[in-house]
């Protein structure tokens, strides 16, 4: 199923059924939480990667929130290949792009939960610097009878390549590139004790960049991408 459906169907079955009762509870009082997370979404892998953030309760009704997201973004023509050696590659990527984004937002308490029970849901609003980390992609392959390890380029045919280069190969000679960043979604805190926090965030959120970047050989690059995400958190208030 696709994520996009997957965080509609929650939204549908999850707001209604929660909505009602929570809204008449008495809520646990606390002042600050932290909480972390992985994060799944349509710009990225299995794991996409990993969120923190840190919040202080304004009112009763609103929290200040400053965050920090670690992201493995994916240009949307990327296409897994198995190698005649059994070892799986991106044919035609240049380059991965990391995202290290900063946000400071607002999170609205829409509906209060009991210390003990209930759903506690939020609309998160955020945004923030984004440092695009352009890392270079490399491949082993057969050259001259040898194999080597390179940047992969558009003279490299998909036959001869063996598999990717290792991890975190040329990060060296990473570039950086800066921009932007816009979330909105809705949190879901699901967490059966006062000073813990569990629950799970759907939403969206854009990156955008100062210029395009340089991922995939021969396929249209963009400085725009958009997504949706379906993150799992855990973490304390106090």
């Amino acid at each position: 199923m696709r994520l996009s459906k997957i965080l509609m169907i929650s939204l549908f079955l999850i707001v209604p059924a929660t909505a009602g009762f929570a809204q008449d509870q008495d809520a646990y009082d606390y002042e600050s939480e932290f909480t972390w997370g992985l994060n799944k979404n349509t710009s990225g892998g299995l794991i996409g990667g990993f969120m923190f953030k840190k919040s202080f309760k304004m009112s009763d009704r609103q929290l200040q929130t400053f965050g920090l997201e670690i992201m493995n973004v994916k240009h949307p023509q990327e296409v897994r290949y198995n190698s005649q050696y059994g070892n799986f590659f991106t044919f035609g990527k240049e380059n991965y792009l990391y995202a290290l984004r900063l946000q400071y937002g607002r999170d609205f308490i829409l509906f209060k939960k009991a210390p003990q029970q209930g759903v506690e849901i939020k609309a998160v609003f955020a945004a923030g610097p984004s440092i695009g980390i352009e890392a270079p992609y490399y491949v082993e392959y057969e050259k001259e009878d040898i194999i080597v390890r390179e940047q992969y380029n558009e003279d490299i045919a998909k036959e001869v390549i063996y598999g990717p280069g290792r991890l975190f190969q040329g990060l060296g000679d990473s570039k950086v590139v800066l921009g932007l960043n816009f979330k909105a979604a809705l949190n879901f805190e699901l967490g059966l004790f006062k000073s813990q926090v569990t629950g799970f965030e759907a939403g969206l959120l854009v990156d955008v960049y100062a210029r395009e970047i340089d991922m995939v050989v021969k396929a249209k690059n963009y400085s725009t991408y958009p997504t949706l995400f379906l993150a799992f958190f855990f973490g304390n208030r106090k």
